[in-house]
């Protein structure tokens, strides 16, 4: 895990547990559930599809970001990667929300796994860790392109650090907010996550413009 120094891994598990967090990707549905079927344990085996939706949403990126860096070199790749990110960013902000599926807080595992997946894709969470897989596929390598040896293995190795901290995270706010807390603290306020991750994408996005 040494690949591009620890920083790279630490900011994989940061934004998993930032997207844990988030109460629109997953744990308002497992503590809905759970309440509505006044079950613990339905709170914990909603974390799985939620995870796995997650994954699913990142791993499509990551892949498919994976080939294109293999086709183009370094310095175009972070200029197509920093407009990238600010578009998404854009988008978010503006219509981030306005996503076709609607699922109710009572949804079934199959809907859980596909709101996940929806919400993860929507909101650019695989699109925000190109610029953390950007040095960790360079240091599997040594050409001027992003290498084909080891980059699969490292993006696999982040796909699934990133999932793990993701549900951790999940199913630690779902768990404390079903014994202790209740969703009633959500009409007192919550902090604007969405916001927050808006100014991510967009300050990442400029970042790698600048950098470039």
């Amino acid at each position: 895990m040494s690949a591009g120094g620890l920083w790279p891994w630490a900011v994989l598990i940061g934004l998993g547990a930032f997207h844990g967090l988030n109460p629109a990707m997953g744990w308002l549905f497992a503590v809905a559930l759970g309440l509505y079927r006044h079950s613990r344990n339905v709170v914990l085996v909603s974390l799985i599809p939620i995870a796995l939706g997650h994954a699913l949403a990142i791993a499509v990126v990551v892949y498919a970001v994976i080939g294109l860096g293999m086709t183009i070199d370094q310095a175009r790749f972070r200029i197509v990667a920093g407009l990238l990110l600010i578009a998404w960013g854009l988008y978010h902000s503006f219509r981030g929300h306005r996503h076709g599926l609607r699922i109710g807080l009572t949804t079934g595992m199959a809907g859980l796994g596909a709101w996940s997946f929806t919400m993860a894709m929507a909101h650019g969470a695989g699109i925000m860790l190109i610029p953390v897989l950007m040095p960790l596929t360079q240091a599997a390598g040594h050409a001027h392109h992003m290498p084909v040896t080891g980059s699969l293995e490292v993006a696999s190795l982040a796909v699934l650090l990133h999932s793990l901290a993701m549900l951790v995270t999940t199913g630690a706010v779902a768990l404390v907010v079903y014994e202790w807390v209740g969703l009633d603290f959500l009409k007192r306020g919550w902090i604007n996550l969405d916001l927050i991750w808006t100014a991510l994408l967009i300050g990442m996005g400029l970042w790698l413009l600048l950098a470039a």
